[in-house]
């Protein structure tokens, strides 16, 4: 499965909109937007997540149930995040947050391995594919560029044609980079945008299809399984697309926008449509199954861990589900329980799930027992920012983002 999946571009999302208020920003003017977000805001009250405990694991040793570790080490960064799961990566030695300039620190010291200036847009998304880390040139001049992540160094670019505008990666797999871009009209102006496959060995354009007038290129997620390439955007479309072409698979409305990130498993394609949660064919978009929760209560963002299918939703019930059937696995009412906050990003090891929150005032890492959704601790730095979570994981540690400041904590 691609290392893209999931990703986000764009960041006019009504995510960001909801956590710059959190910050005091005046928002009355966007009122009337805000409309149908209930379910994103009932994830529990002011203060609900424990503070970290003063003990520290004894050498670098996952702490016991109830008590939060103590970070490893904790480092400011330029992280400039919009809390999409795909802003915070840890590959190759390295843990990198998106940001100018963007920096690499080292998983086990903290210590900072490379800094590129202009190396990414804030806030886009790092993608990862066959050994190499993707990004949207943040110097804007139309170029998309691939890096080796332990080093930092340059190793592919390429550009679509002048004849487009801002292309921004939105998956990878071993073979291309899939892109989407503001096509150019003769005043400069742009009403329309095409989607293209850039070769990740030489950079040349694979194929290129122009997508339908009134579509966005903003607000994309996406992932590639196979030969498909599968979608979402704002417009509540879900697109699947052949990547060896391009051409349009097949196209239809969903229920309710997915603001957030779907899974792909399989043949089968996973999206959260507030109360429900839907599986479509790749092949046809045909559902496959069909998973309900309570009555005026919403299912969040979705993750695939080691073949199982993790989600919260809005009444602070976590589920555990066969990607394959929809048969939930288990539920676990630890974080009603607990008056805890709703984790909207996931990362697991070993028998540990953790949990990244979201518009909490101070935010969290909760830590799951992965085999019954028992809450066993919750970190918090205390810090007050208003920032979302981002949690990413090695297997050695579990890197966890708050701002400005990433901390690194004993898996």
């Amino acid at each position: 499965m691609s290392k893209g999946l999931g990703s986000t571009v764009g960041r006019s999302s009504r995510r960001r909109i909801l956590r710059l208020a959190g910050g005091g920003i005046t928002m009355a003017a966007l009122g009337a937007g805000l409309t149908g977000c209930e379910d994103e805001l009932a994830t529990g009250g002011e203060g609900s997540t424990p503070p970290p405990r003063s003990a520290s694991p004894e050498d670098g040793k996952a702490p016991a149930d109830g008590k939060a570790p103590e970070p490893l080490w904790t480092k400011s960064t330029s992280a400039q995040t919009y809390g999409d799961n795909d802003e915070l990566v840890a590959v190759d030695g390295v843990v990198i947050a998106s940001g100018d300039p963007l920096a690499a620190f080292d998983g086990a010291t903290g210590e900072e391995r490379w800094s590129l200036p202009d190396g990414a847009v804030p806030g886009a998304p790092l993608l990862l594919g066959d050994g190499t880390l993707y990004l949207e040139s943040g110097k804007y001049d139309g170029s998309v560029a691939g890096y080796v992540p332990g080093s930092g160094k340059e190793a592919w670019r390429s550009r679509l044609g002048k004849e487009y505008r801002q292309p921004r990666p939105v998956a990878v797999d071993a073979e291309q980079v899939y892109v989407i871009a503001e096509i150019l009209e003769a005043d400069g102006s742009s009403h329309t945008n095409v989607i293209a496959a850039l070769n990740s060995g030489t950079g040349k354009v694979a194929w290129k299809e122009q997508r339908d007038l009134g579509t966005q290129q903003n607000g994309i997620h996406a992932a590639v399984q196979g030969r498909y390439l599968v979608y979402t955007d704002f417009k509540n479309n879900l697109t699947v697309r052949d990547t060896a072409t391009g051409k349009q698979v097949w196209t239809q409305k969903t229920t309710k926008t997915s603001y957030g990130p779907f899974v792909v498993h399989q043949d089968l394609v996973i999206v959260p449509q507030g109360q429900r949660l839907q599986a479509f064919a790749l092949s046809d978009g045909s559902e496959k199954w069909s998973v309900r929760t309570e009555e005026f209560t919403g299912f969040r963002e979705p993750s695939l861990l080691e073949d199982v299918l993790y989600i919260a939703d809005s009444a602070r019930t976590l589920w555990a589900v066969e990607p394959g059937t929809g048969k939930k696995i288990w539920q676990s009412t630890a974080l009603k329980d607990a008056s805890a906050q709703v984790p909207r990003q996931f990362v697991k090891v070993g028998g540990t799930l953790y949990g990244a929150t979201d518009l909490d005032k101070q935010g969290g890492i909760h830590a799951f027992d992965a085999k019954t959704g028992g809450l066993r601790w919750t970190f918090n730095d205390k810090s007050g920012d208003y920032h979302s979570w981002l949690v990413a994981t090695d297997g050695k540690r579990v890197y966890a983002l708050h701002g400005k400041k990433l901390h690194a904590l004993p898996a």
